[in-house]
């Protein structure tokens, strides 16, 4: 039996700078991934099963990432996927349940396919979990951080899907700055500081289509978010906060909506957790 870790994949900053002639958008992104997220199990046999709070809004056929991710590696296992994250959130559920699938099938010997991108742009920087990384193009080019440090967080997902093509449609500009320069081994609030400078260029148009976001947001910041952004294409939000009791707070608090509320931290790279300070 192998255990493998799905974390929620939070797009710190997320910049759409261009539009490929197939239609494809280019991106520029800072990605961390949460210490909360789904869990993934492969065991002797084989077949597909699911628990955890947001098992009834798992597709169970074929088409299933985790599935198509264990077909792509050639291997044959028992699937079980303990779903913690809600579903299409933007928050990475479903790319970081395959990239899990990819990882325990890689320490069941198998070689990890190199075609990534074919179960999906977040993939790529998904199978670098769990340390922090820039993720640009297509999603293919994925350059892992050094010297980021943890963030206290909490996630808020307003319990309303979000398609992603639909939210990249309502998207009314395509070429738009990439981000700045990012600082050089920053602490919590010196990160916090410059990701208030960057975007999420799908905020606007998600908010468009899921007005909701919004209230998300603005609960947020009346908890004292430091920074309130959506992840990816929504309708997750996160809120940075100073402390892990201030986050906790935040989220209890926001729990007593019909709002998915949970307060969590995002990993640090490996050379802040083991305590060097080095250059990004």
């Amino acid at each position: 039996m192998i255990v493998e870790a799905a974390p929620a994949k939070i797009n710190l900053a997320l910049h759409v700078i261009g539009r490929r002639a197939d239609g494809y958008h280019l991106l520029d992104s800072l990605v961390a991934f949460a210490e909360a997220g789904d869990v993934i199990t492969l065991s002797d046999g084989t077949g597909f099963a699911v628990c955890g709070p947001f098992a009834d809004d798992v597709p169970t056929g074929g088409d299933n990432l985790c599935l198509r991710a264990l077909r792509l590696a050639g291997a044959e296992a028992r699937v079980q996927l303990d779903k913690r994250l809600p579903v299409a959130a933007g928050i990475g559920g479903g790319s970081s349940d395959a990239a899990a699938v990819l990882r325990a099938a890689r320490r069941m010997g198998q070689p990890v396919p190199p075609d990534l991108a074919a179960l999906g742009a977040d993939l790529p920087v998904c199978m670098a979990a769990p340390g922090p990384a820039r993720m640009r193009g297509i999603g293919e080019q994925v350059t892992p951080l050094a010297g980021l440090p943890a963030l206290h967080l909490v996630l808020v997902n307003p319990r309303q899907p979000l398609a992603t093509p639909a939210v990249f449609a309502a998207l009314k500009s395509r070429e738009n700055a990439p981000l700045p320069p990012l600082p050089l081994a920053p602490d919590a609030g010196g990160l916090t500081e410059w990701l208030a400078g960057c975007r999420n260029d799908l905020q606007a148009p998600a908010i468009s289509l899921a007005p909701v976001i919004a209230e998300v947001l603005a609960a947020l910041e009346a908890q004292g978010a430091r920074l309130a952004r959506m992840s990816g294409s929504g309708a997750t939000c996160f809120g940075l906060f100073p402390t892990a009791k201030a986050a906790d707070a935040a989220a209890q608090a926001l729990s007593v909506r019909d709002w998915w509320a949970l307060a969590t931290r995002t990993h640090p790279s490996p050379a802040q957790r083991e305590g060097r300070r080095v250059q990004p």
